[in-house]
C-alpha cells in the first residue's frame, strides 16, 4: 500500500513562499539544498506529514504534489503507465532514495519515493 509521506509546493519564489509559511504557519523551513527547501510542519508528537518548499520546474512551475512512498517503484511506475498514468520525470536516484514524478489519468501530479 502507497502511503503519503510528503508534499512540495511548487513556486516561481520559493524564498518568499517559504517566509510565507514560516510567518503564517510557523513551519520550520531548511536552507536551500539545490533549490529546495525541506520544511516541517510541527512536532512527532502530532499527526502530519513534512515536505518541501523549491522553485517549480518548467513542467510544474507552481502547486502542490504529494509524495507517495513505494516498496518497489519500478514496478510501480510500469502499473501506473498501464493504467494511463503520464510519466514526467523517469525513476532519479538520490543518496537516500529514489524519486519519480507523474501524473495521472485525470490530469494530477504525484511524487513517487522509494528509500534505499
Amino acid at each position: 500500500m502507497g502511503r503519503v509521506v510528503g508534499f512540495e509546493l511548487n513556486s516561481q519564489d520559493p524564498e518568499k513562499a517559504a517566509a510565507f509559511y514560516n510567518k503564517v504557519f510557523g513551519w520550520e523551513v531548511a536552507p536551500p539544498f539545490w533549490d529546495y527547501r525541506e520544511v516541517t510542519t510541527g512536532n512527532e508528537e502530532i499527526k502530519g506529514i513534512d515536505g518541501g518548499i523549491g522553485k517549480g520546474p518548467s513542467d510544474f512551475p507552481h502547486g502542490t504534489r504529494i509524495q507517495i512512498e513505494v516498496d518497489a517503484i519500478d514496478e510501480v511506475i510500469e502499473q501506473a503507465k498501464n493504467n494511463d498514468a503520464s510519466i514526467l520525470r523517469d525513476k532519479m536516484e538520490f543518496d537516500n532514495f529514489f524519486l519519480a514524478y507523474l501524473v495521472d489519468p485525470t490530469g494530477i501530479g504525484i511524487g513517487l519515493i522509494q528509500y534505499k
